[in-house]
């Protein structure tokens, strides 16, 4: 398994937007993105910090249903 990049929130929100999320709300550095599917809903607030630490990046990633894959496949 591919280890995962150091990226800036602004990079994370990009690369989850190209994935189907859209921002629902943006309140001071903090950005809440969901994604509706037909089974669930994904929801998840992405700091806009410069570099995202490693537990917050795969905290992130399983609350947004993506793998260490395909989060690589969308930066």
């Amino acid at each position: 398994m591919p280890k995962l990049p150091v990226i800036s929130g602004k990079e994370l929100v990009a690369a989850l937007k190209k994935a189907g999320f859209v921002e629902v709300r943006h309140k001071g550095s903090h950005v809440s993105l969901q994604k509706v599917t037909s089974e669930i809903t994904y929801k998840t607030v992405i700091p806009l910090h410069r570099e995202l630490a490693i537990g917050t990046l795969i905290d992130i990633l399983h609350q947004t249903g993506l793998s260490r894959d395909d989060l690589l496949e969308l930066l």
